[in-house]
């Protein structure tokens, strides 16, 4: 018997099939080994000696592959073919060393691009042995990526409180973020006019012509800056004869895209298809390890983690034999196209992401996918079969018009030039498969046919626009726009682009705003702090030098401890420089850097950090227990504090304009008691108020709820926390949603649970809390791990909303779930039948419902526990409610201290 270790289950069952009886195929669930999270893992002084530890789960699995491996013929490690596969390779073999199991087994590596029978039987033909270049370089990064995470966030624990490394990658990624950020603060919008004639031909065609030179002198897009200019030249251009003084037309080519990387993939789904790119890999990975089709059992896509753009001969002769039958031979190039990787630094070169068989097509495979593959599948194969296509033909015309006004030899002529341009398709080769979407705008003139003119044709004039315009800042990096910019400085590589971006979301630095990247104040601080006291490791040139020798390393022309050690000997000398800094100099430093933030202008001429309660104090960055805020001065007498960032006047009307000077916003008056509700800045962040007074009733803004989107409705709700929302199944005792000093959680007598990303405190159902109860208090994260929901089945993108809708499986009954929105299936309604249609009028119940205040629907006893209390039952908790409220949400138990993260590629 043959033993083959994969990683994954899904990619054991597939490669099963494939390989006779003589082979059994297990997964190891990935890394089975890491450096345990605490300081010492590595070790500098001792020639960065690394320690390995197996947690619980990597531990059993060790001991189940020993127990097959012991009665074994021969050991095959066929882990995937990049640096990570080639690492989880070497880790379980050291682990079985260890365990003493192997003796003289013969261990062979063996590695395929492709999960089918014939590459798989094929890579067992020429197996291999380790690559150890490939495990050094792993091990290199792996140790880079631990001192920088240990030995800098002690650092940024002390200096700055609340903060942490983001990591060695992710922290220039966040510094890319936070920079864009700035630009769009310092950008200053300023005017343009624009002028537009409908010209029209002897012939009656009318088409556009933009205003371009006057009197000999050109006009670029800025130039006419007010409206008195615009106006007269719109003057002008009313009084002017049209003629045309040069028509020129050249023909083009378009050619097609290369087949898809790892960076082009994620960039395209995000485009395209709206993923995330840690989604987009998700996806990938499932479709590269194997799916029924029809029963058969194959991989869909190559290898999807990859820089490489080449494509297998073999492959390449398939898809040029299904363009010529499917397009015809006019789509077909004489010759197969080439393509070379532009990335200065590719390495890991597999093929690109391509189809393992590109006569599935997408439309046959779709009924055997879930909607998320199948549309990815589409995409890939989609850019695949056009990479081998004929180029678009294109036809580019420009056409110069003089415009004479008066005439020219008297003092009132002038001469204004006018420019048509315009592009047609004369044969639309690969474009009429496949054509990519870009960040910018494009070519708007693609499809604009101009009519058929000659020079010193006379033109009539139809009507002139004259538009003002204000120029725009730089936009925010997309997820997608940021992994192409992280490719072009040669930062990342592609195994590591989906976890950086996830990671600094995860330790919320960044959030996702419409689809762009907003850097968190916490963010800000952090890559403040290291552009001041440790510039040099956040620096684009050091991070691509460093990725540059991480690579030589692979190619075995570099000693990875020689990298190690130049490494650590200036990063070193950084740590210990820190250690006189005083907290002050930390504060200084950041006042300054972060100013144009933390202090913006306010556009009046005066002190934008005079404080706006006492007048004489002046407004500083101050460090807390909990973090950085904005303090006075003048404490104690001034008590004045707000969050980091200040309002601004576009903040839909939390700026200054209908703010307080201390950040209070009125939202309204409570209809039950006629206090005013206000919403304000706090110490630890925002909070809504009722009434004023020694103590008031409060309650804390939840995360993802900012002020500007506060109104008097979900302030009230927000007031009426802690309450009940479910009796608990067995005690029959009243289980309460609130939210405390870490954040909203369910309560259950003694028994707290915190509330997860995607619960909604204000829209959380019964069976949810129920739900969340009862982990807790089985000692579990989670009935489902991690504390989270089981995948449940995908129905698909919201067709309105965006976003997966889930058919889930709670404890006490099935709901369908779309981000935060959490809707109870009706009683009777199969959840394995559920569709889309159904699906989407229950949510939109749901979330009217959470809108209003009101409970949504509930089953059983957790249906009883929403009824609402009637006034009269009311009215003798009032009194005692207040006061629980007004103590804030003391009864929250602090959460346990979390354990140090570990450190990301």
């Amino acid at each position: 018997m043959n033993v083959v270790i994969v990683e994954s289950p899904a990619k054991a069952k597939t490669i099963n099939k494939y390989l006779g009886p003589d082979y059994e195929v297990v997964a190891s669930f990935g890394h089975v080994r890491d450096l345990p999270p605490k300081d010492g893992s590595v070790d500098p002084d001792a020639d960065f000696a690394m320690v390995w530890e197996a947690d619980g789960r990597g531990a059993k699995r060790i001991g189940e592959i020993a127990k097959l491996v012991k009665g074994a013929d021969k050991l095959i490690l066929a882990t995937d073919p990049d640096r990570e596969g080639e690492a989880i390779s070497w880790h379980l073999l050291e682990a079985l060393r260890d365990k003493r199991v192997l003796k003289d087994m013969p261990v062979e590596r063996v590695t395929f691009n492709a999960i089918t029978k014939q590459a798989v039987q094929e890579a067992m033909a020429a197996p291999r042995s380790i690559d150890t270049a490939l495990v050094e370089a792993y091990l290199a990064r792996r140790a880079l990526d631990y001192l920088v995470g240990f030995r800098l966030s002690p650092v940024l624990w002390r200096k700055l409180p609340g903060a942490r490394s983001a990591g060695r990658v992710q922290s220039v990624a966040l510094r890319l973020v936070c920079e864009r950020e700035a630009e769009i603060e310092r950008f200053r919008k300023k005017e343009y006019w624009s002028l537009v004639a409908t010209l029209a031909t002897p012939r009656g065609e009318a088409f556009e012509a933009r205003l371009v030179g006057a009197d000999g002198q050109k006009i670029q897009r800025l130039d006419v800056g007010t409206e008195a200019e615009a106006r007269a030249f719109e003057k002008a251009l009313a009084e002017a004869h049209f003629a045309v003084s040069g028509v020129e037309a050249k023909p083009a080519r378009r050619h097609p895209f290369a087949p898809f990387t790892t960076s082009t993939l994620q960039q395209e789904a995000s485009r395209k298809l709206g993923f995330a790119p840690a989604r987009t890999m998700q996806v990938a990975q499932r479709l590269y390890e194997g799916t029924d089709i029809g029963g058969e059992t194959v991989g869909l896509i190559t290898y999807m983690r990859t820089d490489g753009v080449d494509v297998a001969p073999e492959a390449v002769s398939a898809i040029r034999g299904l363009i010529g039958k499917d397009f015809g031979p006019r789509y077909l190039p004489s010759a197969p196209r080439k393509y070379t990787s532009k990335q200065k630094n590719a390495q890991e070169a597999h093929e690109a992401i391509r189809p393992t068989d590109a006569r599935r097509h997408p439309r046959e495979v779709a009924r055997f996918l879930e909607p998320e593959q199948a549309r990815l599948y589409e995409l890939i194969w989609k850019r695949t079969v056009a990479s081998q296509m004929e180029s678009a033909e294109l036809e580019r015309t420009t056409v110069d018009i003089d415009a004479t006004v008066g005439g020219l030899g008297t003092a009132m002529g002038r001469r204004l030039e006018l420019r048509a341009t315009g592009q047609v398709v004369k044969f639309d080769g690969f474009l009429t498969l496949y054509t990519e979407d870009r960040d910018d705008d494009g070519d708007d003139e693609d499809g604009k046919r101009l009519p058929a003119m000659t020079v010193g044709e006379k033109l009539a004039r139809k009507a002139i626009a004259t538009t003002q315009h204000f120029t725009e800042p730089p936009p925010r990096y997309s997820e997608a726009s940021l992994v192409k910019r992280m490719e072009e400085l040669g930062i990342g590589r592609p195994s590591t682009y989906a976890s950086t971006l996830q990671t600094l979301q995860d330790r919320e630095y960044v959030k996702i705003d419409k689809k762009r990247l907003v850097p968190e104040d916490k963010g800000r601080l952090v890559i403040a702090f290291l552009e001041n006291f440790f510039e040099r490791y956040v620096e684009y040139g050091f991070t691509a030098a460093l990725e540059e020798r991480l690579d030589l390393v692979s190619n075995s022309e570099l000693d990875w401890k020689a990298l190690l050690r130049d490494f650590w000997r200036d990063f070193a000398a950084a740590i210990d420089e820190t250690k006189e800094l005083r907290v002050s100099d930390v504060l200084s430093a950041l006042n300054d850097s972060l100013g144009p933030h933390i202090f913006p202008d306010k556009g009046d001429g005066s002190n934008p950090r005079a404080c706006p309660v006492c007048g004489t104090g002046a407004l500083s960055l101050k460090l807390g227990k909990f973090g950085a805020f904005i303090g006075c001065s003048n404490y104690p007498e001034c008590r004045f504090t707000r969050q980091l960032a200040a309002p601004g006047p576009d903040s839909e009307g939390d700026g200054p304009a209908s703010a307080g000077a201390d950040g209070t916003r009125k939202l309204g008056e409570d209809p039950v008691t006629g206090l005013e509700v206000t919403v304000r800045d706090g110490r630890f962040g925002p909070y809504v108020q009722l009434g004023e007074g020694e103590k008031p009733k409060r309650s804390s803004l939840p995360k993802g709820m900012t002020p500007a989107g506060l109104d008097l409705e979900r302030a009230l709700a927000l007031l009426e926390l802690p309450k009940e929302v479910a009796k608990h199944p067995e005690s029959g005792k009243p289980i309460l949603v609130g939210i405390g000093r870490y954040g909203p959680y369910v309560q259950h007598e003694k028994t707290y649970a915190n509330l997860e990303k995607d619960d909604d405190v204000l829209a959380i159902g019964a069976n949810r809390a129920i739900d969340l109860v009862i982990a807790k208090e089985s000692g579990a994260k989670s009935r489902f791990g991690r504390g989270s929901a089981p995948a449940g089945r995908e129905l698909g993108e919201h067709p309105t909303l965006g976003g997966p809708v889930t058919v889930m499986a709670g404890r006490y009954g099935p709901y369908v779930k779309h981000g935060a929105v959490n809707a109870t299936l009706p009683k009777g309604k199969d959840a394995a039948t559920l569709t889309m249609e159904e699906a989407v009028p229950l949510l939109a119940a749901r979330a009217e419902a959470a809108g209003s205040g009101k409970k949504g629907p509930a089953r059983g006893k957790a249906k009883a526990a929403a009824k609402p209390k009637t006034s009269a039952e009311a009215k003798p908790k009032a009194a005692a409610k207040s006061k629980a409220a007004a103590k804030g949400s003391k009864t929250a138990k602090p959460a346990a201290k979390a354990k140090v993260a570990k450190s990301e590629a």
